[in-house]
């Protein structure tokens, strides 16, 4: 049986113990691909999972004392063996550089040279950046590149990292996350091992809450759905829990309100297409199944969220919806 060293059990990465078992396999019986995608939803898990194996990969043959001086450094992003595209400078958006060094070790200067980035998406600048350092020579067997959501590249950027996946660097290992299968071009996808993370049950988050008042322990199992990164984000985070109780508190107003006036204007935040109108969204559906609900209130949520897709007029819709559940 391989030995994991403490430090990587240490590194959050609550539940999920097939992955973690055939993780370890991979390694016990010299097995490893050259990249693993981590598939799933969001917050399940996926990045810190890579984390968590580039840590076993990096440590092998090392003492307790080494893996956790490798802890120490790779919790700074300092070690050179692992190498991180995470968060990306955006103009106006995330342009502190300090803050985009806590998720991101590769070089990107050139985003902020015009024509300056203004997306989230991963150009090909990107990747050619992040091939300077794939080739560098390693301190152990293996090197280790992570990178986020990689349907956030662009096509020239696919279609660049492609080529490097065809023909990647000896000892070096891909770590890559997505939320969308169905979006990756095919020929990556079938250059990986895909590795597909689920949502966790209830019992196994129970371990992220110690300490946390049991009002706030069943509302945050509620919001993070099975998911232990919304659950620790909003845990750790006491202004952004504070805000989901205030929007939650407004959703199930929504539902026990009488008022066709009332009704309309607490889906204001549905108005406009973004952040706050899918959160919205989202506690406006966790809600009514709080509550014994119709099968027309049901269907008549589903088909507003399918209809929000589009380019339908929001607040017309928002209206309609409104009505509709005064009629249920």
């Amino acid at each position: 049986m391989y030995d994991v060293p403490p430090m990587a059990d240490d590194y959050h990465f609550i539940g999920h113990s097939t992955v973690k078992q055939e993780l370890v396999q991979d390694i016990e019986r010299d097995n490893v691909s050259h990249a693993y995608l981590f598939a799933g939803p969001r917050h399940v898990g996926k990045l810190t999972a890579a984390h968590w194996f580039s840590r076993l990969l990096v440590t092998q043959g090392l003492s307790e004392e080494e893996a956790v001086q490798v802890q120490n450094n790779a919790d700074k992003l300092l070690h050179p063996d692992i190498l991180v595209l995470d968060q990306l400078w955006i103009e106006d958006v995330c342009d502190d550089w300090d803050i985009i060094a806590q998720s991101s070790n590769v070089a990107q200067e050139h985003r902020a040279k015009a024509p300056k980035a203004k997306t989230d998406t991963i150009s090909i600048d990107d990747i050619r950046s992040l091939q300077e350092r794939l080739y560098e020579t390693g301190t152990g067997t293996w090197r280790c590149c992570l990178i986020r959501s990689i349907e956030r590249m662009q096509d020239a950027a696919a279609n660049a990292f492609l080529k490097i996946l065809e023909e990647p660097p000896e000892g070096l290992v891909f770590l890559l996350t997505t939320q969308s299968l169905s979006t990756l071009l095919p020929t990556i996808i079938s250059r990986t091992r895909t590795v597909q993370m689920h949502r966790l049950p209830q019992k196994e988050l129970l371990p992220l809450l110690d300490g946390v008042a049991e009002e706030d322990q069943h509302f945050l199992l509620r919001i993070a759905q099975g998911a232990p990164g919304t659950l620790i984000s909003l845990k750790e985070d006491p202004d952004a829990l504070r805000d989901a109780k205030l929007i939650h508190s407004k959703a199930l107003s929504f539902w026990k309100e009488d008022s066709l006036r009332e009704r309309m204007s607490i889906l204001k935040p549905l108005h406009k297409r973004g952040k706050e109108s899918d959160q919205f969204l989202f506690h406006l559906a966790l809600a009514l199944r709080e509550r014994e609900s119709s099968e027309g209130r049901v269907r008549a949520l589903n088909q507003l969220c399918s209809a929000l897709e589009t380019n339908t007029h929001r607040q017309l819709l928002s209206q309609q919806f409104a009505m509709r559940i005064g009629e249920c």
